[in-house]
């Protein structure tokens, strides 16, 4: 709801609340009924955001730009950490632009959309007593819910 004043420096407070788009996804936000043209954005941290745009045509745009400069800055990620425990960590995402043509990213994203699916699969089929409050089911409800949120 603030004007932008493009020749306004910004300050440290707005570099800490800027949202980091880098393997972020934008959709339009259809489990949301309160107001019309609201598109959501889910970040690469796990945090979602709401924003309300003026038209359907303009919400689509913005859906259409976000996901174009989120694919920009997506590099692959890293493999995660590799520790002697087994314990469950997730990928580090990169904000770097990726070196990838786009049917290349494609490709990489439907591979690993693929290979989420089948891990979360190979996840459900062993599945930990939900009443156990060890260190061993906070790690399988953490990689479930990374799974099903990827």
């Amino acid at each position: 709801q603030d004007e932008y004043k493009p020749d306004k420096d910004l300050s440290e407070v707005d570099l800490k609340n800027a949202i980091r788009v880098h393997h972020a996804l934008a959709t339009k936000a259809s489990d949301y009924s309160k107001k019309s043209n609201v598109l959501k954005l889910k970040t690469a941290d796990w945090r979602v955001f709401l924003f309300q745009a003026p038209s359907k045509e303009e919400m689509l745009s913005w859906i259409l730009r976000i996901n174009l400069v989120a694919a920009i800055f997506s590099a692959p990620a890293f493999p995660a950490a590799i520790c002697s425990m087994k314990k469950f960590c997730r990928p580090l995402l990169p904000s770097s632009m990726t070196k990838l043509c786009q049917e290349e990213q494609l490709r990489s994203h439907e591979n690993k959309m693929k290979q989420i699916a089948d891990e979360l699969a190979e996840h459900k089929l062993h599945p930990i007593e939900k009443s156990l409050k060890s260190k061993e089911a906070e790690e399988y409800r953490l990689k479930e819910h990374y799974l099903i949120f990827e």
